[in-house]
């Protein structure tokens, strides 16, 4: 029996930052933008005692394959996106369209900017006014900052142009009182400097947003093109899902495998992935392994892994195993080989393992000050960078590493280094990978440097 409340569900996928949501009243419901395995929105809409009956898009993602398709083949939900792409399934919505779902209807509004085609959903109660009450704004406006725009090389100021038009034209013009929906938090590629805070009004962001205090046009333009965004090789083959729209058949089981299984599986091409911490996999870890910690992994599996060779895991436990498979899947893996759980069993088979010493920002201090030579490698964002570093410090940003060791000496030691050392710990497994005998992660890295006041300096 179905309720008569209006209700509302977030959904966060770690990792990604991606957030979706669930709306609806009664019976109906509407999922906004979701990732592809799609069974939480089911379940979270049986709990209101509704179906999904719409699924709307804000825009062809590229950091993620959305789930439209998928959860639409479940729920038999009708998909809508923008009419400006060629998208082969699902129907075109305009600007102006409405759905309606009991009292809650969803107003599409083009946003163009981050991206040509992009959509914002206002939300409105109409039990109480038709004036919307949310907006979901998709990549255009996030907590904090606003969508990159240099997805489209070379027309950098005119996507600049019409987010600013969006933005100051469409969006900020909403009641200051309105809840602000975003498609990402902290930690997404699609925007620089987004707050950790997942909610905020049109009102709050207008007054303290600091993209949004760059009031004209000109200013705005020019801020947006000075922006320093990595963009990850996978975009494009991410855009190329969504336009056709992917399709999770069926959730991947891989085999639990012995030690000497998962070996020969390796020898035989498996890429093996560690999504333990750094100090689990620097204590003892498969060779030619990477270290990928399942909180990181969707961020950065596209950076690295191939899509041609099956993936075994080694996790802690079932649960984490779970997550790491989830992750996975989200960026377009599904050749997942086999797991093995812990490094026990690789131990007690004597098959060898590695290691990588973990040294404190303490050691890094000491050896500066003492003039042993080693590279202290620094491999966050370049915006991280620039806003403060270990003198001498080199940067590579840890998503292009690959192409830059022929820059990286071979002959003294290196320290990985980044804000927690957890994107360093990938860092040492990829140069490990790549014979690199003397490596080490400084664990803690920028984080124990603010903790112990190190000096820090800002790029010249």
């Amino acid at each position: 029996m179905g309720t008569t409340t209006v209700f509302f569900e977030t959904v966060k996928s770690e990792g990604l930052a991606h957030l979706s949501y669930l709306v609806g009243d009664g019976a109906m419901a509407a999922v906004v933008d979701p990732r592809l395995d799609c069974h939480i929105y089911v379940e979270l809409a049986r709990r209101h005692g509704a179906r999904i009956t719409h699924i709307v898009e804000t825009h062809r993602n590229e950091d993620y394959l959305v789930g439209s398709r998928t959860l639409a083949q479940m729920t038999g939900a009708q998909v809508l996106h923008s009419a400006q792409l060629p998208f082969t399934y699902g129907a075109p919505i305009v600007d102006g369209d409405t759905v309606d779902l009991g009292r809650v209807r969803l107003t599409a509004w083009e946003t163009p900017g981050h991206t040509p085609e992009h959509l914002a959903f206002l939300l409105a109660d109409r039990s109480s006014s038709d004036d919307p009450v949310a907006v979901f704004s998709g990549d255009a406006l996030f907590v904090g900052s606003t969508g990159r725009i240099d997805l489209f090389p070379g027309r950098e100021a005119e996507m600049a142009g019409l987010l600013y038009e969006s933005l100051f034209g469409r969006l900020l013009t909403l009641p200051d009182g309105t809840l602000l929906h975003p498609a990402h938090g902290q930690g997404s590629y699609c925007g620089s400097g987004i707050s950790a805070r997942e909610i905020s009004t049109i009102g709050y962001e207008k007054a303290h947003n600091p993209s949004l205090q760059h009031r004209t046009r000109q200013d705005f333009v020019q801020a947006k093109r000075q922006e320093r965004l990595e963009r990850p090789p996978y975009f494009a083959r991410m855009e190329a899902g969504n336009l056709h729209g992917a399709l999770l058949e069926r959730f991947p089981d891989p085999d639990r495998l012995p030690a000497r299984g998962f070996h020969t599986r390796q020898q035989d091409g498996m890429v093996v992935v560690d999504v333990r911490g750094p100090e689990a996999f620097g204590g003892a870890h498969v060779p030619g392994a990477w270290s990928l910690m399942q909180e990181l992994l969707g961020h950065f599996a596209g950076w690295f892994l191939p899509y041609d060779r099956p993936i075994g895991l080694v996790v802690d436990d079932a649960v984490q195993r779970d997550a790491a498979i989830c992750a996975l899947i989200r960026v377009g893996y599904t050749r997942l080989d086999g797991v093995m759980v812990t490094m026990d069993d690789w131990a007690a088979s004597g098959l060898t393992f590695a290691g990588i010493p973990q040294i404190s920002v303490h050691a890094v201090l000491r050896r500066r000050q003492a003039g042993t030579p080693f590279l202290l490698l620094d491999v966050r964002s370049a915006e991280e960078f620039s806003q403060g570093h270990l003198p001498d410090a080199r940067h590579c940003y840890v998503g292009l590493l690959p192409d830059s060791l022929d820059t990286i000496p071979r002959d003294i030691p290196i320290v990985t280094f980044c804000s927690t050392g957890h994107r360093a710990a990938i860092a040492a497994s990829l140069l490990q990978q790549y014979g690199y005998a003397q490596v080490e992660n400084c664990l803690g890295s920028m984080q124990a440097c603010q903790a112990v006041r190190c000096q820090t300096v800002g790029e010249d």
